[in-house]
């Protein structure tokens, strides 16, 4: 193939690298209001009152809205497709306040300095409640997160909010207790994973402003723009038709920006004031103001028989989902979702809830609950194959599913693809697993060992979300393709535009992307779910390929053949016997001049019922320092099965950022509260991400198998990838010094103690 499979520099990375203008604050006109959040200084409170009337009289003060002043619909800024699963529990600004951060009051004034004056003149009284801070502690807590009586759902989701529950999940396959008490070996443990921040560059923000016509036009760095107009919509209680945004470049978004951030409050100013307005969060606010990963505790329960086959395995999940429940109930059914199909056991179960605190809220994160599955479920193997005294990479290629099994959650579909065993064969050898394990004295204070992981996700949500595209044949012979899909920095733009050239057998050059617009792009439901490569583009594939018959058929008359006689060869149809031809520029010309004529256009919507599982299985090998307890990372070899590689380059990128972030959540990062609810990570300086020199060396390889639902064979990659560092990790470290820690982040305190209570023993 010319075009797919090969490593083509994105088509829009001289532009980000030499400063165009392209992010959202640089399109924000100059003269746009400035709109800054007055923000609770408590975890839970009512406001008893509030005084504005001093910083109302600021020169320079546009506007100070309360909750007095604002739609009372109750809303979720979750970016998902209709009907959202996640609860309609907030307002834009409401008198109870349920984290330190929550919204009291929206200032817009003609610059920073001067809100900020404004702010400070604000005077608010509260009432004080007790939080709820432990989320162990949520269910049955004296303080409800949710009194309120109009907090509603689109189905159920088995919300109990007068017990702090937003979300309840139950799914089970076989008799698990029945297997469980026939197996020889069972492990019972539990695992605490962590919030983790998103720590992308670009902050959120939105610019809004009324066109021409008096419609409202949000620019979002959003990777959701279709479903940021819902939330408009029904948060301002306007009709969508009356909004229109926009996505321009955004500066990483790895799921936090599948939730709405600021977009309602800079477009409630515009709506208020009628003048363009801008709103920029500063980091501390991203940090503290918006979401994180859901912490949770999983306990599993695993059992097997004396050969290492797997016969049972249950899950009970206990989710934090903050103050608001964003993504609580999908989150939560994906903790089981992407782990419990992956191994063969005759019986398999999840129960779990989610529950409310006052903490910031839990959203989405790149993994979305595979990752706090995988570490619980994988240390589980791990520690299961040291009880049988096998090697826990046999274990896991005797207990995978491999193609053509069928998977729980796709029980009339065999599985169409997979590479699984032979990721694992080949990282075995590449990260020397036959010498090097379990461990190996390096010095006289030092020691390194290996551990591994494996993991699966999916592409797209099945039976869900649908992409749509349209190629159009311009008037000058080139092309246009339409998306709705967002890139956030991956490349999609130019995946699909790898695609588009290769059916049509033109060059990248030939085509013209025009993306995420929701008044000019055909929907989409965004950047989430590994959905881009895998949904979006096969709308392309077929939308291309619907063109190119048009264009073939087209041709074949102006040839006056059958189209069954004429072929598109690059630029040009002819026939076969290559006695005639015309150019794909006269063709374009013809087809709008004159009365009865047609530009050709391409269309196609997309979805599927299945979403096929790529795969990685990662390799760790650490360095423990004997006399700290501090663990390094030296290496990690990650083997990946994402089906045909589209473009090398950027999934190797793709990649490598992954296993970055789960370095971080598995070694360094934690978002942290104090015992009134304030975070005290909110800032670089408190929290820590893996710089280039703590994440060692990653190397990654790819194990292509070839997904026949997929465009051109190829399977999602985005979030698999976080998967395994944290569980992979955490079993190389038990391989060097005996301790097993089982709540991450794995700190030199954590290994050290459970060193010394080793030497108790």
């Amino acid at each position: 193939m010319k075009f797919v499979g090969q490593s083509i520099s994105k088509i829009d990375g001289m532009a980000l690298v030499t400063g165009k203008p392209v992010y959202t604050d640089d399109i924000a006109l100059k003269n746009a209001l400035v709109v800054k959040l007055l923000r609770s200084p408590y975890a839970f409170a009512k406001i008893k009152s509030i005084d504005t009337s001093k910083a109302e009289q600021l020169d320079g003060v546009e506007c100070i809205l309360t909750y007095k002043d604002v739609p009372q619909a109750r809303f979720t800024l979750a970016g998902q497709s209709y009907p959202e699963p996640s609860p309609y529990d907030r307002l834009i600004l409401e008198d109870i306040v349920r984290y330190v951060g929550d919204e009291v009051a929206i200032i817009a004034a003609v610059d920073e300095k001067t809100a900020l004056k404004a702010m400070k003149l604000i005077k608010v009284e509260y009432e004080v409640f007790e939080p709820v801070l432990d989320f162990e502690k949520a269910i049955g807590h004296t303080s409800v997160v949710h009194p309120e009586e109009n907090l509603s759902t689109n189905f159920e989701i088995g919300l109990q909010k007068e017990k702090n529950i937003v979300a309840s999940h139950r799914f089970e396959v076989g008799d698990v207790d029945g297997e469980l008490a026939q197996c020889d070996v069972i492990v019972e443990e539990t695992y605490y994973t962590q919030a983790q921040a998103h720590a992308m560059m670009e902050t959120y923000r939105t610019f809004t402003y009324l066109d021409h016509m008096g419609r409202l036009v949000a620019i979002s760095s959003t990777q959701v723009p279709f479903h940021i107009r819902r939330q408009l919509a029904r948060a301002l209680q306007i009709p969508a038709s009356k909004i229109r945004v926009i996505k321009p470049r955004i500066g990483g978004g790895f799921g936090a920006k599948q939730t709405g951030g600021g977009d309602v409050f800079a477009a409630l100013v515009t709506l208020k004031t009628g003048k363009p307005a801008k709103i920029i969060y500063d980091r501390q606010e991203t940090f503290s103001c918006t979401t994180s990963r859901h912490a949770m505790r999983i306990k599993v329960k695993m059992g097997a028989d004396k050969e290492g086959l797997i016969k049972a395995l249950e899950l009970q999940v206990l989710s934090d989902t903050g103050a608001y429940g964003e993504h609580a109930s999908t989150v939560l059914g994906c903790v089981g979702e992407y782990t419990l199909p992956l191994y063969k056991a005759k019986a398999r179960r999840i129960t779990g809830h989610a529950v409310y605190t006052n903490k910031m809220p839990g959203g989405a994160f790149r993994g979305y609950g595979a990752t706090q599955g995988t570490f619980a479920v994988e240390s589980a193997v791990n520690k299961l194959a040291e009880k049988l005294g096998l090697d826990p990479a046999a274990v896991r290629l005797r207990n995978i599913v491999k193609a053509g099994d069928t998977l729980i959650n796709y029980p009339n579909h065999p599985l169409g693809s997979s590479t699984l065993d032979q990721c694992i064969l080949k990282g075995q050898e590449l990260i020397g697993w036959k010498d090097k394990y379990p461990v190996r004295q390096v010095a006289p204070n030092k020691v390194r060992a290996l551990g591994m992981a494996v993991t699966m996700q999916g592409s797209g949500i099945a039976n869900i979300d649908t992409s749509t595209a349209e190629i159009r044949l311009n008037d000058d012979g080139n092309f246009t393709l339409l998306i709705g899909a967002t890139d956030m920095g991956t490349g999609c733009d130019t995946i699909l535009t790898q695609m588009a050239a290769e059916v049509l057998e033109t060059s990248m050059e030939q085509i013209i992307v025009n993306a995420a617009d929701t008044d000019i792009s055909p929907y989409d439901p965004g950047s989430y779910a590994s959905s881009t490569t895998y949904v979006a583009g096969m709308a392309v594939v077929k939308a291309a390929e619907d063109l190119k018959q048009q264009i073939l058929a087209q041709g074949a008359r102006y040839l006056e053949v059958s189209a069954q006689d004429a072929e598109l060869d690059g630029n040009v149809v002819k026939t076969l016997k290559g006695d005639k031809e015309i150019s794909l520029y006269q063709i374009a010309e013809l087809s709008v001049l004159g009365t009865g004529r047609q530009q050709l256009v391409g269309h196609s919507t997309y979805g599927n019922e299945i979403s096929p599982p790529p795969f990685v299985a990662g390799f760790a090998e650490v360095e423990v320092d004997l006399e700290t307890g501090k663990a390094e990372l030296v290496d990690y070899v990650a083997v990946v099965d994402c089906g045909t590689v589209i473009n090398p380059s950027l999934a190797r990128v793709q990649t490598e950022g992954g296993i970055a972030q789960g370095i971080g959540m598995a070694l360094y990062e934690d978002v942290r509260y104090d015992q009134k609810g304030r975070m005290q990570t909110n800032s670089f300086m408190q929290y820590k991400i893996p710089c280039r020199k703590d994440i060692g060396t990653v190397r990654v390889f790819f194990e292509s198998s070839f997904e026949p639902t997929g465009p051109f064979g190829a399977k999602s990659i985005g979030e698999v990838v976080a998967n395994t560092p944290a569980p992979a990790i955490a079993h190389a470290v038990y391989n060097a010094v005996g301790v097993r820690v089982q709540s991450l982040p794995i700190t030199p305190e954590k290994v050290f103690m459970g060193m010394q209570e080793l030497a108790r023993l």
